[in-house]
């Protein structure tokens, strides 16, 4: 029996027409390995908000902790890499890929990102207040907040989303 994750993934590949591959190939990584999923926000209720940003085309960014990756022992995205956006509850709700990817410090940060992250008033006054706590009250890494702390930036588009 197919997981929630696999089911979806199997329905996403399909509509994003990512198994287009001819058969004589072989099944590829793509058909037999879903990509990593997970929701954005530290709440159920913070996880449906930002995925309803995702899922209306208002949130095209966003950005995490480097520090947070390195002590997870995580690879950073790249451009192509896809992910699966999870709800509050753990369902997947939409493929995405990123388009862009860089690290800066967090007091370089633009006005641009903030806006294209979506949350609040989109200014970068709001992202700075709202990251700086995230980035310090869930924090996997024990390094603090710091201004000039490397900031994971990514922009990306949703390839498929669930009805």
């Amino acid at each position: 029996m197919k997981t929630p994750v696999e089911a979806f993934w199997e329905l996403a590949r399909f509509h994003a027409k990512l198994n287009s591959a001819p058969s004589y190939f072989g099944p590829t990584t793509l058909e037999v390995v879903p990509p990593p999923a997970f929701s954005y926000g530290a709440t159920p209720e913070q996880s449906d908000e930002l995925l309803a940003l995702v899922l209306d085309g208002t949130k095209t960014a966003t950005a995490g902790a480097l520090w947070d990756y390195e002590s997870e022992d995580e690879q950073l995205p790249e451009p192509g890499t896809m992910s699966i956006l999870l709800d509050g509850s753990g369902h997947p709700r939409a493929l995405v890929e990123a388009t862009e990817v860089s690290v800066v410090p967090f007091e370089e940060v633009t006005e641009e990102h903030a806006f294209l992250e979506g949350e609040g008033d989109r200014s970068l006054t709001h992202w700075r207040e709202v990251h700086e706590q995230l980035f310090t009250q869930i924090a996997t890494h024990d390094r603090g907040f710091s201004p000039d702390m490397p900031v994971v930036l990514e922009r990306f588009r949703v390839i498929y989303q669930s009805e």
